[in-house]
Protein backbone atom coordinates (compact mmCIF):
# COMPACT_ATOMS: atom_id res chain seq x y z
CA UNK A 1 0.00 0.00 0.00
CA UNK A 2 3.13 2.25 0.69
CA UNK A 3 4.82 1.85 -3.06
CA UNK A 4 1.17 2.64 -4.42
CA UNK A 5 0.40 6.02 -2.42
CA UNK A 6 4.05 6.75 -3.24
CA UNK A 7 3.23 6.03 -7.14
CA UNK A 8 0.24 7.70 -7.00
CA UNK A 9 2.08 11.22 -5.52
CA UNK A 10 5.03 10.77 -8.11
CA UNK A 11 2.05 10.87 -11.34
CA UNK A 12 0.43 13.96 -9.37
CA UNK A 13 3.41 15.61 -9.50
CA UNK A 14 4.64 15.10 -12.80
CA UNK A 15 0.46 16.07 -13.92
CA UNK A 16 0.80 18.87 -12.02
CA UNK A 17 4.08 19.93 -13.74
CA UNK A 18 2.52 19.50 -17.07
CA UNK A 19 -0.52 21.32 -16.36
CA UNK A 20 1.65 24.45 -15.63
CA UNK A 21 3.77 24.17 -18.89
CA UNK A 22 0.79 23.58 -20.39
CA UNK A 23 -0.67 26.61 -18.92
CA UNK A 24 1.81 28.89 -19.74
CA UNK A 25 2.14 27.79 -23.35
CA UNK A 26 -1.54 28.63 -23.87
CA UNK A 27 -1.38 31.76 -21.88
CA UNK A 28 1.92 32.66 -24.15
CA UNK A 29 0.08 31.80 -27.36
CA UNK A 30 -2.91 34.02 -26.30
CA UNK A 31 -0.68 37.20 -26.09
CA UNK A 32 1.11 36.34 -28.93
CA UNK A 33 -2.24 35.89 -31.38
CA UNK A 34 -2.91 39.40 -30.20
CA UNK A 35 0.15 41.33 -30.10
CA UNK A 36 0.34 39.70 -33.91
CA UNK A 37 -2.76 40.70 -34.67
CA UNK A 38 -1.90 44.48 -33.67
CA UNK A 39 0.99 44.08 -35.75
CA UNK A 40 -1.18 42.84 -38.45
CA UNK A 41 -3.94 45.77 -38.00
CA UNK A 42 -1.01 48.68 -39.05
CA UNK A 43 -1.19 47.54 -42.56
CA UNK A 44 -4.60 48.00 -43.15
CA UNK A 45 -4.25 51.03 -45.12
CA UNK A 46 -1.98 49.23 -47.45
CA UNK A 47 -3.23 45.60 -48.20
CA UNK A 48 -6.50 46.09 -45.87
CA UNK A 49 -7.89 43.12 -43.44
CA UNK A 50 -7.67 40.15 -45.97
CA UNK A 51 -4.35 40.79 -47.19
CA UNK A 52 -3.40 40.64 -44.08
CA UNK A 53 -4.71 37.20 -43.66
CA UNK A 54 -3.66 36.30 -46.89
CA UNK A 55 0.10 37.21 -45.51
CA UNK A 56 -0.28 35.50 -42.53
CA UNK A 57 -1.93 32.05 -43.73
CA UNK A 58 1.39 32.02 -46.31
CA UNK A 59 4.17 32.99 -43.56
CA UNK A 60 2.60 30.09 -41.74
CA UNK A 61 1.96 27.42 -44.23
CA UNK A 62 5.66 28.11 -44.94
CA UNK A 63 7.40 27.75 -41.61
CA UNK A 64 5.33 25.18 -40.47
CA UNK A 65 5.57 23.11 -43.31
CA UNK A 66 9.58 23.81 -43.20
CA UNK A 67 9.10 22.14 -39.51
CA UNK A 68 6.91 19.47 -39.80
CA UNK A 69 8.25 17.89 -42.95
CA UNK A 70 4.77 15.60 -43.43
CA UNK A 71 5.63 12.40 -45.55
CA UNK A 72 3.26 12.00 -48.53
CA UNK A 73 2.73 8.21 -48.16
CA UNK A 74 1.79 9.03 -43.95
CA UNK A 75 -1.27 11.30 -45.41
CA UNK A 76 -4.41 9.83 -46.26
CA UNK A 77 -7.78 11.45 -46.98
CA UNK A 78 -9.08 9.88 -43.31
CA UNK A 79 -6.02 11.29 -41.55
CA UNK A 80 -6.29 14.93 -42.96
CA UNK A 81 -9.50 15.39 -43.55
CA UNK A 82 -9.77 17.43 -39.68
CA UNK A 83 -6.64 19.40 -40.87
CA UNK A 84 -8.04 20.77 -44.04
CA UNK A 85 -11.97 21.55 -42.79
CA UNK A 86 -9.37 23.59 -40.21
CA UNK A 87 -7.95 25.35 -43.09
CA UNK A 88 -10.62 26.54 -44.20
CA UNK A 89 -12.19 27.51 -40.76
CA UNK A 90 -9.07 29.18 -40.27
CA UNK A 91 -9.85 31.48 -43.41
CA UNK A 92 -13.26 32.62 -41.96
CA UNK A 93 -12.02 33.21 -38.77
CA UNK A 94 -9.45 35.00 -39.34
CA UNK A 95 -11.41 37.48 -42.37
CA UNK A 96 -14.08 37.52 -40.15
CA UNK A 97 -11.95 38.53 -37.22
CA UNK A 98 -9.62 41.34 -38.42
CA UNK A 99 -12.14 42.79 -40.73
CA UNK A 100 -14.01 43.59 -37.39
CA UNK A 101 -10.81 45.12 -35.87
CA UNK A 102 -11.06 47.26 -38.75
CA UNK A 103 -14.80 48.76 -37.86
CA UNK A 104 -14.39 48.45 -34.24
CA UNK A 105 -10.89 48.05 -32.65
CA UNK A 106 -9.10 44.90 -31.26
CA UNK A 107 -10.23 44.44 -27.94
CA UNK A 108 -13.69 44.32 -28.58
CA UNK A 109 -13.50 42.71 -31.87
CA UNK A 110 -11.52 39.74 -29.82
CA UNK A 111 -14.02 40.08 -26.80
CA UNK A 112 -16.96 39.32 -29.20
CA UNK A 113 -14.96 36.86 -31.17
CA UNK A 114 -14.20 34.94 -27.54
CA UNK A 115 -18.32 33.65 -26.87
CA UNK A 116 -17.07 30.99 -29.24
CA UNK A 117 -14.95 29.10 -26.92
CA UNK A 118 -17.60 29.97 -24.17
CA UNK A 119 -20.28 28.09 -26.67
CA UNK A 120 -18.44 25.45 -26.91
CA UNK A 121 -18.83 24.89 -23.11
CA UNK A 122 -22.24 26.42 -22.96
CA UNK A 123 -24.32 24.56 -25.53
CA UNK A 124 -25.89 21.44 -24.43
CA UNK A 125 -25.32 22.03 -20.89
CA UNK A 126 -28.23 21.94 -18.15
CA UNK A 127 -26.33 23.38 -15.32
CA UNK A 128 -27.62 26.23 -13.45
CA UNK A 129 -23.68 27.88 -13.00
CA UNK A 130 -23.98 28.06 -16.90
CA UNK A 131 -27.28 29.67 -16.57
CA UNK A 132 -25.44 31.96 -14.64
CA UNK A 133 -22.60 31.87 -17.02
CA UNK A 134 -24.74 33.25 -19.95
CA UNK A 135 -26.07 36.14 -18.23
CA UNK A 136 -23.23 37.65 -17.68
CA UNK A 137 -22.20 36.73 -20.76
CA UNK A 138 -24.99 38.81 -22.53
CA UNK A 139 -24.39 41.49 -20.06
CA UNK A 140 -21.07 41.59 -21.09
CA UNK A 141 -21.74 41.79 -24.86
CA UNK A 142 -24.38 44.41 -23.95
CA UNK A 143 -22.35 46.86 -22.06
CA UNK A 144 -19.08 46.17 -24.69
CA UNK A 145 -21.53 46.87 -28.10
CA UNK A 146 -24.34 49.69 -26.83
CA UNK A 147 -22.65 51.36 -24.58
CA UNK A 148 -20.57 53.70 -27.03
CA UNK A 149 -22.51 55.52 -29.48
CA UNK A 150 -21.83 54.16 -33.14
CA UNK A 151 -20.79 50.98 -32.37
CA UNK A 152 -20.42 49.64 -36.40
CA UNK A 153 -23.04 47.05 -36.31
CA UNK A 154 -20.85 45.29 -39.75
CA UNK A 155 -17.81 45.16 -37.16
CA UNK A 156 -20.22 43.29 -34.39
CA UNK A 157 -21.70 40.97 -37.19
CA UNK A 158 -18.19 39.99 -38.44
CA UNK A 159 -16.70 39.23 -35.12
CA UNK A 160 -19.90 37.06 -34.14
CA UNK A 161 -18.79 35.43 -37.13
CA UNK A 162 -15.06 35.07 -36.40
CA UNK A 163 -16.25 33.24 -33.02
CA UNK A 164 -18.49 30.34 -34.03
CA UNK A 165 -15.50 29.85 -36.56
CA UNK A 166 -13.33 29.83 -33.42
CA UNK A 167 -15.66 27.35 -31.87
CA UNK A 168 -15.32 25.06 -34.63
CA UNK A 169 -11.36 25.88 -34.60
CA UNK A 170 -11.60 24.14 -31.34
CA UNK A 171 -13.09 20.89 -32.01
CA UNK A 172 -11.50 20.55 -35.53
CA UNK A 173 -7.79 21.64 -33.96
CA UNK A 174 -8.50 17.91 -31.59
CA UNK A 175 -9.28 16.39 -34.20
CA UNK A 176 -6.58 16.65 -36.56
CA UNK A 177 -4.24 16.52 -33.35
CA UNK A 178 -5.16 13.30 -32.77
CA UNK A 179 -4.81 12.17 -36.85
CA UNK A 180 -1.86 13.60 -37.37
CA UNK A 181 1.78 13.65 -35.44
CA UNK A 182 3.35 16.80 -34.05
CA UNK A 183 2.45 20.01 -36.23
CA UNK A 184 1.67 18.31 -39.15
CA UNK A 185 -1.82 19.11 -38.23
CA UNK A 186 -1.17 22.83 -38.45
CA UNK A 187 1.38 23.01 -41.18
CA UNK A 188 -1.68 21.19 -43.49
CA UNK A 189 -4.71 23.46 -42.12
CA UNK A 190 -2.07 26.37 -42.72
CA UNK A 191 -1.35 25.07 -46.20
CA UNK A 192 -4.95 24.61 -47.08
CA UNK A 193 -5.85 28.23 -45.50
CA UNK A 194 -2.50 30.03 -47.70
CA UNK A 195 -3.85 28.42 -50.69
CA UNK A 196 -7.48 29.21 -50.45
CA UNK A 197 -6.27 32.90 -49.87
CA UNK A 198 -3.58 33.27 -51.89
CA UNK A 199 -5.45 35.03 -55.21
CA UNK A 200 -6.18 37.92 -52.13
CA UNK A 201 -2.73 37.83 -51.42
CA UNK A 202 -1.22 38.46 -55.51
CA UNK A 203 -3.32 41.06 -55.94
CA UNK A 204 -2.88 42.98 -52.75
CA UNK A 205 0.86 43.11 -53.76
CA UNK A 206 0.47 43.81 -57.22
CA UNK A 207 -1.27 47.01 -56.06
CA UNK A 208 1.55 47.80 -53.97
CA UNK A 209 3.78 50.66 -54.58
CA UNK A 210 7.53 49.18 -54.89
CA UNK A 211 8.75 50.75 -51.87
CA UNK A 212 5.63 49.40 -49.86
CA UNK A 213 6.12 46.08 -51.09
CA UNK A 214 9.12 45.19 -48.38
CA UNK A 215 7.42 46.68 -45.31
CA UNK A 216 4.34 44.89 -46.16
CA UNK A 217 5.99 41.41 -46.51
CA UNK A 218 7.97 42.33 -43.47
CA UNK A 219 5.46 43.12 -40.91
CA UNK A 220 3.39 40.32 -42.46
CA UNK A 221 6.28 37.62 -41.91
CA UNK A 222 6.16 38.56 -37.87
CA UNK A 223 2.39 39.30 -38.06
CA UNK A 224 2.33 35.46 -39.57
CA UNK A 225 4.77 33.96 -36.98
CA UNK A 226 3.00 35.54 -33.49
CA UNK A 227 -0.60 35.10 -34.69
CA UNK A 228 -0.96 31.78 -36.63
CA UNK A 229 2.29 29.47 -36.80
CA UNK A 230 3.52 29.98 -33.33
CA UNK A 231 0.15 29.77 -31.23
CA UNK A 232 -1.72 27.09 -33.56
CA UNK A 233 0.85 24.61 -33.13
CA UNK A 234 0.52 25.47 -29.22
CA UNK A 235 -2.52 24.99 -28.74
CA UNK A 236 -2.82 21.96 -31.45
CA UNK A 237 -0.01 20.28 -28.93
CA UNK A 238 -1.75 21.35 -25.84
CA UNK A 239 -5.02 19.73 -26.89
CA UNK A 240 -3.88 16.33 -26.83
CA UNK A 241 -3.07 16.31 -23.04
CA UNK A 242 -4.89 18.86 -21.89
CA UNK A 243 -8.77 18.59 -21.30
CA UNK A 244 -10.96 20.93 -23.17
CA UNK A 245 -12.48 22.41 -20.29
CA UNK A 246 -9.23 23.52 -19.18
CA UNK A 247 -8.30 24.90 -22.24
CA UNK A 248 -11.20 26.97 -22.23
CA UNK A 249 -10.25 28.34 -19.04
CA UNK A 250 -6.85 29.62 -20.46
CA UNK A 251 -8.40 31.18 -23.11
CA UNK A 252 -10.26 33.95 -21.13
CA UNK A 253 -6.94 35.87 -21.43
CA UNK A 254 -7.81 36.72 -24.74
CA UNK A 255 -9.96 39.54 -24.32
CA UNK A 256 -7.69 41.20 -21.86
CA UNK A 257 -4.62 40.47 -23.99
CA UNK A 258 -6.53 42.08 -27.39
CA UNK A 259 -7.12 45.34 -25.24
CA UNK A 260 -3.65 45.74 -23.99
CA UNK A 261 -2.46 45.06 -27.44
CA UNK A 262 -4.92 47.25 -28.87
CA UNK A 263 -3.83 50.00 -26.74
CA UNK A 264 -0.04 49.77 -26.70
CA UNK A 265 0.66 48.59 -30.72
CA UNK A 266 -2.57 51.13 -31.93
CA UNK A 267 -3.41 53.36 -29.50
CA UNK A 268 -7.13 51.76 -29.30
CA UNK A 269 -8.65 52.73 -25.61
CA UNK A 270 -11.43 51.21 -24.36
CA UNK A 271 -14.23 53.53 -22.64
CA UNK A 272 -15.15 52.56 -19.08
CA UNK A 273 -17.95 50.22 -19.84
CA UNK A 274 -16.43 48.77 -22.28
CA UNK A 275 -13.96 47.15 -19.74
CA UNK A 276 -16.75 46.34 -17.97
CA UNK A 277 -18.27 44.41 -20.50
CA UNK A 278 -14.84 42.55 -21.40
CA UNK A 279 -14.55 41.66 -17.48
CA UNK A 280 -18.08 39.98 -17.68
CA UNK A 281 -17.58 37.86 -20.72
CA UNK A 282 -14.09 36.55 -19.42
CA UNK A 283 -15.63 35.99 -15.70
CA UNK A 284 -18.36 33.92 -17.95
CA UNK A 285 -16.07 32.05 -19.15
CA UNK A 286 -13.90 31.28 -16.52
CA UNK A 287 -17.17 30.10 -14.09
CA UNK A 288 -18.68 28.14 -16.96
CA UNK A 289 -15.21 26.15 -17.58
CA UNK A 290 -13.86 26.78 -14.36
CA UNK A 291 -16.20 26.17 -11.93
CA UNK A 292 -18.12 22.96 -14.04
CA UNK A 293 -14.77 21.39 -14.40
CA UNK A 294 -14.09 21.88 -10.72
CA UNK A 295 -17.27 20.09 -9.88
CA UNK A 296 -16.77 17.70 -12.26
CA UNK A 297 -13.43 16.61 -10.10
CA UNK A 298 -15.47 16.77 -6.63
CA UNK A 299 -17.89 14.29 -8.31
CA UNK A 300 -15.32 12.45 -9.64
CA UNK A 301 -13.29 12.14 -6.34
CA UNK A 302 -16.34 11.55 -4.69
CA UNK A 303 -17.63 8.34 -6.17
CA UNK A 304 -13.70 6.99 -5.68
CA UNK A 305 -14.19 7.25 -2.66
CA UNK A 306 -17.41 5.45 -2.02
CA UNK A 307 -16.07 2.68 -4.36
CA UNK A 308 -13.28 2.59 -2.03
CA UNK A 309 -15.05 2.57 1.11
CA UNK A 310 -17.51 -0.65 -0.66
CA UNK A 311 -17.15 -3.92 0.84
CA UNK A 312 -15.62 -6.47 -0.88
CA UNK A 313 -17.58 -8.04 -3.53
CA UNK A 314 -19.79 -5.20 -3.81
CA UNK A 315 -20.42 -4.08 -7.10
CA UNK A 316 -18.80 -0.24 -8.16
CA UNK A 317 -19.56 2.76 -9.04
CA UNK A 318 -20.24 3.21 -12.90
CA UNK A 319 -17.84 5.91 -14.03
Amino acid sequence: MHFRSESVGAYRGRMARSGIGGATAVVGGAVSVQVGAAIGATIFPLVGPAGVVALRQAVAAIALLAVSRPRRRDLTWRTVRPAVLLGGVLVVMNVAVYAAIERIGLGPAVTLEFLGPLAVTLIGSHRRIDLVAALLAAGGVALLTGSVPGMDPLGIAFALTAAGAWAAYILLSQRAGRTLPGVQGTAIASTVAAVLTSPILIIALLGLEPGAIALVLGVGAVAGLLSSALPYSIDLMVLRRMPRQRFGVLQSVHPAAAALAGLVVLGQALAPWQVVGLALVTAANVLAVGVGAASERRAGRSRRVRDANRPSGAPAAAS
